[in-house]
């Protein structure tokens, strides 16, 4: 079977658990504190794909490989941020109001760097964006089930929260199911670039999530917010990249998910590093 009628579905649901952990009123933070909301978005958004490009210039990455490590810095911010955040003692309202924005301003972000990216990288090896399958892809996948899972909270909050109570247990196990199906799929190119690959993620991880600390600072954010920002531009939807770069409608190579395959581990270890560093220090 086709490994897209796994990772779509898993996606689509961790896109309606999100949903169901936010409300109106978390889209309109940017309103009431613009400066945290809009330094988040501008590290996001902004500095990790400049970040990212300007990393892979430093690397001898294979064209499908840059291009999988660019769908990574388009990406949202992955809904576990909200329970680092937490764990780091941050700002755990802007992280969800980060993280609400940032899925649907990516939606319309993402098609216009990744167009960028396929037409730098892709005449190389014959590849093509189809910008407007992307589009739609993302507004099936992504838009609707967060606004599904809104109604839902909105109209029925006790099953809701039940709902919630279930689906965040499996969305870290999901998003391992899926890392260990592309891991099979792919280990042959993923050995041969392991080392680079990694390499490569890891310092993007540690530059983004560094420099994302400095704006805060620059712009003299309270602790809390500027934890937060750095745990929000550190944590992308590895799985949203995953689903893009399998998708038939899409790029339909698994070989562009294997960035994002290791970049879901790597994300987990550096930034459990980070909270347990914050932890130590209290």
């Amino acid at each position: 079977m086709n490994s897209v009628f796994i990772v779509l579905p898993i996606l689509t649901l961790l896109m309606f658990n999100l949903g169901l952990t936010l409300q109106p009123a978390d889209f309109v933070l940017l309103a009431k504190r613009p400066k945290a909301m809009l330094v988040g978005m501008t590290g996001q958004l902004i500095l990790l794909p400049l970040i990212t490009w300007a990393m892979l210039s430093c690397f001898s990455l294979p064209p499908l490989l840059v291009i999988g490590v660019m769908l990574i810095a388009c990406c949202p911010g992955g809904s576990s941020s909200n329970v680092f955040s937490m764990l780091a003692k941050g700002d755990v309202a802007l992280s969800v109001s980060l993280t609400a924005v940032s899925s649907v301003i990516t939606l319309f972000t993402m098609p216009v760097i990744m167009k960028w990216t396929t037409t730098e990288m892709g005449h190389s090896i014959g590849m093509q964006l189809p910008v407007g399958n992307l589009l739609m892809q993302n507004l099936l996948t992504m838009l609707l089930p967060i606004v599904v899972g809104i109604i839902v909270r909105q109209w029925w909050p006790k099953s809701a929260k039940a709902m919630v109570s279930v689906l965040s247990k499996i969305a870290f196990p999901a998003l391992m199911l899926l890392a260990g199906i592309f891991f099979i799929q792919n280990r042959q190119i993923i050995y041969n670039n392991f080392a680079m690959l990694g390499l490569c993620v890891i310092s993007m991880l540690i530059v983004s999530i560094t420099a994302a600390g400095l704006l805060s600072r620059l712009t003299r954010l309270q602790t809390r917010e500027r934890r937060t920002i750095v745990i929000e531009v550190g944590m992308q939807n590895a799985a949203q990249a995953i689903a893009i770069a399998s998708s038939p409608f899409v790029f339909n190579d698994g070989r562009i998910a294997t960035p994002a395959i290791i970049y879901a581990l790597l994300m987990n270890v550096v930034l459990l590093t980070y909270v347990g560093f914050i932890m130590y220090r209290r």
